[in-house]
């Protein structure tokens, strides 16, 4: 029996042996000496990678511009975390790979453990480290190119179909506890090429004879060298660092930016860390990602669980500027689909004819789209033959003529009935939700609601989905809704129904608006920030109001992602000022408009029941239309800003792509009442263009300007009154 046992264990060997002796190359300490190419401004060639040290103990992951090592025996940690492109170290110390919290108990997931000083790591004291209890250790690992996180697809105008490229390594754990025996955990990191970006996740797979719950699971725990040294304070008071910015696909709350909606990124301060200078250890240097509630689910025998994804991105700067813009090229590399960016009238409808004559409309001045608004008569919850056939009917309609047709559905901000709504933990009565009362997502209507929303769309046709209100993060104490079981996974179970939608629309090639950050699981489009009011305030005071709006928008999101607001019709109050009907009689204010979101390549929705009245007002749509998409790359590139609208002088934008044979776009505006004239500096670091740059004004003939040694361009401008003007750098 004991050689049996040998022999098994042996052939065991063998097998993690093979795996891991996979033909992969050897790390050379030249290879982070090289420093990289900029490359927000030049696509590097150099591709991801996992290497080997000489001696096989560490594994590398690199593509040139950032480096993370991993030491594999006697157990797996991360021991090196470098930005190649300023040479920044952001590790101080070394920390189990993640946690798991099963049946109420925690257990760490590989690590090594001895470390005394909490400030830097030696390289030879990693040799020095021990194994502990953790339950997880390391076994082997496995190596494929990174596959595509949605199978998404699609027939609109996208500027980037291709799925990010790059390496994905997967280390595998197993426990020796009688208690853990039979769970599979695998931390997995995917690294892409071209830019300094990791995305890492946990899956864990239940293959014991019982059920397990599982609690917490906290998918990142590093140990960041702080951003200050400060003797008092508390973690709200100081810096976190900002070396590197920290982005999952856990966030919700309608805010409308990332950072206030992110639910699952925490900084931490490490109480091991006992040579910091804060006096009362409250330095926020660790972070861990997990979500603030607890996933609190329960893995049956057989399932398998996926955990929310992290992605770090290494920054080399503290420029706004800069910073945005890698966080830009983060999005279009890990979710392409944001990139899609239709050109959609938002209908108010009440019949079916003024669907057709919409369609028709859209059809003859260039649009692409057409969404059915709040306050239509279409009802996506509505799937009676009837109402179905009458969808189907229009949305051929709309086909015909090439154009994607989609319609409004909201969720949350509802009431539905005390069995289907949410149920407040603290009262054990409907409320307490995000706004106020909402259903729960996870009961009886709500899983009928996405069911619904399934059908109507797969029989209609329909293209465009907007979701108004979805899953804002509400938790529901009740205990007969079928799609969770009670409070403890509430939260966990809802999400994923929220994204699962999401998920399905992309598969369909259906395009998501949806008011909340869900952008990593699918949604295509979120509102810039804009407070509603305001769009019953003078045509005048809206122009400046939006080009401020887009200009705050748009430091982390590129154009495609967002969408702005022009009320054709009466919205939300104010008087005939406020609206641009009858179109005919306020061309100058319908264009300006246009124009500023189109320059910004920011869709808006012009709502209404339609786009023109009379042919003068057709010609006008049109011509901005067919300009548009003229120059649809560059103005669907990223922002680099000028100058924030402020009413007192000029105001504008500038659109940056090296890669295209327009380099750049610049939009400018002037609120004054008379013409002026500006020396405006134009940053060109970003188009690529540093010695020379020819710069045309309008369609006017192209002039050759010389490119200064902080990268700028100085011209003289003339702006009409009240007006804009715009210029293509080449």
């Amino acid at each position: 029996m004991r050689i049996h046992f040998k022999i098994a264990g042996f052939l065991l060997c063998c097998l993690f042996y093979r795996v891991n002796a996979q033909e992969i190359p050897v790390w050379k300490p030249e290879f982070e000496n090289k420093k990289p190419a900029d490359w927000l401004v030049q696509p590097l060639t150099e591709k991801a990678r996992i290497y080997k040290s000489q001696d096989g103990r560490d594994i590398v992951l690199s593509n040139g511009l950032l480096k993370r090592t991993f030491r594999i025996t006697p157990d797996l940690v991360c021991t090196d975390f470098k930005n190649l492109s300023n040479g920044q170290q952001l590790l101080r110390t070394v920390k189990p790979e993640a946690r798991l919290t099963l049946n109420g108990k925690r257990y760490n997931i590989g690590g090594l453990y001895g470390q005394k000083e909490n400030a830097y790591l030696l390289p030879e004291w990693v040799d020095q480290l021990k194994t502990s209890d953790s339950a997880f250790h390391y076994t082997r690992y496995s190596i494929m190119e990174i596959k595509p996180y949605l199978n998404w697809k699609t027939s609109m105008w996208t500027g980037n179909k291709k799925n990010a490229q790059g390496k994905t390594i997967s280390f595998h754990f197993a426990s020796s506890l009688s208690a853990l025996k039979g769970l599979e955990v695998s931390v997995h990191y995917a690294i892409y090429d071209g830019i300094p970006l990791i995305n890492k996740w946990i899956t864990l797979q239940n293959n014991t004879d019982k059920e397990v719950m599982l609690d917490q699971v906290v998918n990142e725990i590093l140990a960041v060298v702080e951003e200050e040294s400060a003797v008092e304070g508390n973690t709200e008071q100081m810096a976190t660092p900002k070396g590197i910015y920290v982005e999952n696909n856990f966030a919700f709350n309608n805010a409308m930016r990332y950072n206030l909606s992110d639910q699952a990124t925490h900084w931490k301060v490490d109480p091991a860390y006992t040579s910091q200078v804060n006096y009362r250890y409250q330095t926020p240097c660790l972070l861990e990602v997990h979500p603030k509630i607890n996933i609190g689910i329960k893995l049956k025998k057989g399932e398998h669980f996926e955990s929310i994804r992290t992605y770090e991105l290494l920054q080399d700067s503290y420029d706004r500027e800069r910073n945005g813009l890698a966080i830009r090229k983060m999005y279009r590399t890990i979710s392409p689909w944001v990139t899609s960016n239709p050109i959609f009238m938002h209908l108010v409808s009440k019949n079916d004819q003024e669907v057709k004559t919409a369609i028709d409309q859209c059809a003859a001045t260039g649009y692409e789209a057409l969404i059915l608004s709040f306050g239509s008569h279409c009802n996506m919850e509505d799937t009676t033959a009837s109402n179905l056939k009458k969808w189907k009917q229009l949305a051929d309609y709309a086909h015909s003529k090439n154009i994607l047709i989609g319609s409004y559905s909201l969720f949350s901000s509802r009431k539905i009935s005390p069995e289907d709504d949410v149920i407040d933990p603290k009262t054990g009565k409907p409320g307490g939700a995000f706004f106020g009362n909402a259903p729960c997502l996870g009961s009886k209507w709500g899983l009928t609601y996405l069911e619904k929303l399934k059908h109507f769309m797969t029989y209609t046709g329909f293209n465009i989905f907007e979701n108004d209100g979805p899953y804002p993060g509400d938790v529901c104490a009740s205990t007969t809704h079928p799609g969770h079981e009670g409070l403890h996974d509430s939260q966990w179970k809802q999400m994923g129904l929220q994204k699962s939608l999401y998920h399905w629309c992309n598969e369909n090639g259906i395009y998501v608006n949806a008011p909340d950050w869900y952008f990593l699981d699918g949604t295509h489009k979120i509102a810039l920030g804009y407070r509603e009011v305001n769009f019953s305030l003078s045509r005048e005071q809206q122009m400046i109001l939006n080009r401020q709006n887009i200009f705050d928008a748009t430091w982390n999101e590129i154009p495609s992602m967002v969408w702005g607001f022009v009320p054709l019709t009466k919205y939300q109050g104010g008087g005939p000022d406020a609206i641009l009907e009858p179109l005919s009689e306020h061309l100058d204010a319908y264009e300006q408009l246009m124009m500023q979101y189109y320059g910004a390549g920011v869709q808006a929705c012009y709502r209404g029941p339609r786009l023109y009245d009379t042919e003068a007002t057709r010609k006008k749509v049109e011509g901005v239309i067919q300009w548009y998409k003229k120059y649809r790359d560059i103005l669907n590139a990223d922002i680099v800003h000028l100058r924030r609208a402020d009413g007192r002088d000029w105001d504008g934008i500038m659109h940056v792509n090296p890669a295209l044979k327009e380099k750049g776009l610049v939009m400018l505006y002037n609120p004054l009442n008379e013409a002026i004239t500006r020396d405006i500096k134009v940053p060109v670091y970003f188009t690529g263009k540093h010695d020379a740059v020819k710069i045309r004004v309008k369609d006017g003939v192209a002039k050759a300007y010389t490119v200064d040694r902080n990268y700028n361009v100085s011209m003289a401008v003339q702006i009409p009154a009240k007006g804009y003007t715009w210029m293509v750098l080449e």
